[in-house]
């Protein structure tokens, strides 16, 4: 399946693209380890698109615990 002659899978990757990219404009380290959770995300979800790319799958997942780590656990 294509939109604009661009795959769902390839759409998915310049979405995370985006998202990782804009969480380093931000000043509040809070917003920044959301908007870079989304972009994490998606990389993990793009990579089992790829027929399971591991060391995009492996990187971005960790970086996900990382952020939802101190997000939800270290609040200081």
């Amino acid at each position: 399946m294509e939109l604009l002659g661009i795959s769902i899978t390839e759409w998915v990757g310049y979405l995370a693209s985006a998202f990782l990219l804009l969480s380093f404009t931000m000043k509040d380290v809070i917003k920044l380890r959301i908007i870079n959770s989304v972009g994490c995300a998606l990389f993990v979800i793009y990579g089992f698109m790829l027929q399971t790319s591991w060391p995009i799958i492996i990187t971005n997942g960790a970086i996900l615990i990382i952020n939802f780590y101190y997000l939800l656990l270290k609040k200081n």
